[in-house]
């Protein structure tokens, strides 16, 4: 690499750093917990851009790895609450951000499983984090979204790397062959959107899929409570765990008997014949708001 290109990189780490940065460590990615670590800076600064990142924003990132990503988002001026499993990677991210300038209150990192975190700490200038940004493990990409969607109302986007038959089935429509339970949880959250393919060329190790970017923004306002959704998600597992059955005979189990299952199905203005993978998020919530309607009326029915 010329001095003009390493000049060019700024802050970021080039393929080069990232490779001297594991070696010295001892660091190697683990297939096991779906680590593929970004080494080109154009492709970071790519991510940052279509996340719109503001300066002075706090940004949580899952999985921050060796800090490419990181340090394109302190980069544009966000400050970063880091998310890291990985007793290496989360030891060695903290000095790689002091070694390259960058101030301790920008930065604060959990030394914790993503899928644990409960509360995030808000940072000293910029306060809780409101964007998602990261390279998400591909093995619990979706789990990791969603958690974090549920427990973080100040997140109000999120732009993450996947893999792209990820991207397909979280923004996919109903009827569409990728449809499933993650389409219609995502939609309770906001609108999600293909942001755009990544080549495998990018990543340590290469991997062997394609990746991709998806977008979300929350809704303005939410679609109901937490106990609200906690019910919808419960009748939408429940439809897709036998995606081939009509709605009757898949919601039996939830609705306590097929006749039941049928009797609300009709309150709601769901066909009983039809199947979860044709309903939309609104349809899910009708199911929940009839089975609570003919439950209420029923308890006061002398």
């Amino acid at each position: 690499m010329s001095g003009d290109e390493t000049q060019s990189t700024g802050l970021l780490l080039t393929a080069r750093d990232i490779r001297d940065l594991a070696d010295a460590a001892g660091i190697r990615p683990s297939k096991q917990r779906g680590q593929n670590f970004v080494m080109d800076p154009n492709t970071v600064r790519t991510i940052v851009g279509r996340a719109h990142v503001e300066p002075g924003q706090a940004v949580l990132e899952v999985g921050p790895g060796l800090g490419s990503l990181t340090l394109g988002l302190l980069e544009a001026g966000a400050d970063v609450v880091a998310v890291e499993l990985d007793r290496g990677l989360a030891e060695l991210l903290p000095l790689t951000l002091r070694a390259r300038g960058v101030e301790d209150d920008r930065f604060r990192l959990l030394h914790h499983d993503a899928l644990q975190v409960t509360e995030l700490p808000a940072l000293p200038r910029a306060g809780e984090p409101t964007a998602l940004v990261a390279n998400l493990p591909y093995n619990v990409a979706t789990p990791i979204l969603l958690t974090m969607l549920e427990r973080f109302d100040s997140l109000r986007t999120a732009l993450v790397m996947v893999q792209s038959e990820v991207v397909d089935r979280l923004i996919a429509g109903p009827g569409s062959r990728t449809y499933g339970g993650p389409s219609v949880k995502v939609a309770w959250y906001g609108r999600a959107v293909h942001a755009g393919k990544v080549s495998r060329q990018i990543f340590w190790p290469v991997p062997n899929v394609d990746s991709a970017l998806v977008e979300l923004v929350r809704h303005e306002q939410p679609l109901g409570t937490a106990a609200e959704r906690e019910a919808v998600f419960t009748v939408i597992d429940a439809a897709f765990a036998q995606r081939r059955k009509t709605l009757r005979a898949a919601l039996a189990g939830w609705a306590g008997s097929a006749a039941r299952s049928e009797q609300i199905l009709r309150a709601a203005g769901i066909d009983h014949s039809a199947r979860g993978e044709t309903l939309e998020i609104e349809q899910f919530r009708a199911i929940t708001q009839a089975e609570r309607e003919l439950g209420r009326s029923e308890g006061v029915t002398p």
